[in-house]
């Protein structure tokens, strides 16, 4: 072979090798922009919907149980299954979780603006026998914290009710804090949220206080027609 052949050939190599790096440094950049748009994409998508935020305890995490089963999971799954694809819950239970404590992680879950904003909190309060007048000042802090920022959410207030293990006096006026607090924040109450399942051995888990699966279905049957009544508005 000749040097021009030689000189031919070497150059044919590098033409080659020079498209096969720009082929292979197109494809990758193609890759990473398909990625960026698919998390662009997702990013948007849950920007546009709307947000159901179920601020708890124990009780709004589903304790004992798997979270989907809970009744925040199944007011999604109920979304989900009338074609209410806008909307998406997010589950703000914290177990263990008292009316302070709750006002102090509050700002985390309020960094976008919820649509509606379902309040569940005070039972740890009231089994702790926190003193009264400071569970109610909790809730209406909460209450205010989420007005002042977001003037156009929907509150609902999820009534609680304890055992009498405080006193009767204690627990009556447990009790009666929120429809006053509704009442007094001009936000919708479910008066009590347990209702048809506390004291139920077999609706509630081994501990007396949580309820199963089956007890959190008739929790969210509880809830839902509050939440349906917005969704639908």
């Amino acid at each position: 072979m000749n040097k021009l052949q030689t000189s031919s050939s070497y150059l044919l190599l590098l033409i080659l090798f020079s498209m096969t790096l720009i082929s292979s440094c197109s494809e990758n950049k193609t890759s990473k922009t398909t990625e960026l748009d698919s998390v662009e994409n997702e990013a948007m998508e849950k920007e546009s919907k709307k947000t159901i935020l179920f601020f708890g305890n124990s009780l709004t995490a589903g304790y004992g149980i798997d979270k989907e089963d809970s009744f925040a999971g199944l007011t999604q799954n109920r979304l989900d299954s009338l074609g209410y694809e806008e909307y998406r819950v997010i589950n703000g239970g914290l177990s263990g979780e008292t009316t302070a404590g709750g006002f102090s992680r509050l700002d985390w879950f309020l960094e976008e603006e919820p649509y509606i904003f379902v309040l569940e909190l005070g039972g740890n309060d009231g089994l702790r026998g926190i003193q009264l007048s400071e569970t109610r000042s909790n809730l209406e802090k909460i209450i205010d914290e989420v007005r002042n920022k977001y003037p156009e959410t929907h509150i609902i207030l999820a009534g609680m009710q304890i055992p009498p293990n405080m006193g009767q006096e204690y627990t009556d006026e447990f009790k009666s804090i929120y429809p006053e607090v509704a009442a007094e924040k001009n936000v919708t109450l479910i008066p009590f949220l347990l209702e048809g399942v506390a004291g139920n051995p077999d609706l509630n888990l081994p501990d007396g206080i949580h309820p199963t699966e089956e007890g959190h279905r008739i929790v969210f049957e509880t809830v839902w027609p509050y939440i349906e009544s917005l969704v639908e508005a």
